[in-house]
């Protein structure tokens, strides 16, 4: 009964795992392995600006906030949209403009809204940022979408009150290394509910990027770091 449990999980997750599949590829040795899809070419995943303590909570959709408290956001690194897309093995995903998958974590808030991803967690995961609250949508509803006030005053946008992140494994768009990591993090639906058609293993998050000192900031990090976010 044993053996035949275990063979089993081995199929169930080999069944949404994608092409090329290597059981090393995920659990706790390693981040899930790249899943191959077609999507829209962008830029990489890139780190955000770094915060370091608890965010202040707002309600998804509250325009409260003090703007001339807010800081402004470069473009670069704002969500300008969010887009329904399905890929393989996965299906239903919200995509930013670039095309990369986007998240939600376990230990937020959803009522009210409340990101508690900050300081190293908040260089593997970037908020997904924004000045004005108002992405392009694209099989999204707009009464979903929202914004919380980050710890450093800028504003992150929700979806059904679950604040949206990218994930620095990601490589190129359509992937979703960061389904299950630290068994927190899961790929967001556009109704604000995680995806779990595919579920692999609980696996550890890659490290944070190096720091500008170091002469080698924004390269690969490393997979299998003792990081728990």
């Amino acid at each position: 009964m044993v053996v035949g449990a275990a063979l089993a999980a081995v199929f169930t997750l080999s069944a949404c795992a994608p092409a090329g599949y290597q059981a090393a590829d995920y659990g706790n040795a390693a981040e899930p392995a790249s899943n191959d899809v077609v999507a829209t070419p962008g830029a990489t995943a890139g780190a955000e600006p770094e915060v370091d303590s608890t965010a202040e909570a707002a309600a998804p959709g509250d325009s409260a906030d003090d703007e001339a408290n807010v800081p402004e956001i470069s473009e670069e690194l704002t969500t300008t949209a969010l887009t329904s897309k399905k890929v393989k093995l996965m299906g239903t995903t919200v995509q930013d403009q670039d095309g990369f998958v986007l998240y939600r974590f376990d230990k937020d808030q959803d009522d009210p809204s409340k990101s508690n991803c900050n300081g190293d967690c908040a260089k593997i995961w970037p908020a997904a940022l924004t000045n004005d609250g108002e992405p392009t949508l694209k099989g999204v509803d707009k009464s979903l979408v929202g914004t919380v006030t980050r710890a450093d005053g800028t504003k992150q946008l929700t979806l059904k009150g679950w604040p949206l992140y990218r994930y620095i494994g990601d490589k190129k768009p359509g992937q979703w290394k960061g389904q299950n990591v630290s068994g927190t993090w899961f790929v967001i639906q556009p109704n604000g509910t995680k995806n779990l058609t595919c579920l692999p293993a609980i696996s550890k998050p890659v490290a944070p990027p190096k720091d500008d000192t170091s002469g080698d900031a924004g390269s690969d990090a490393e997979s299998g770091s003792d990081y728990s976010y």
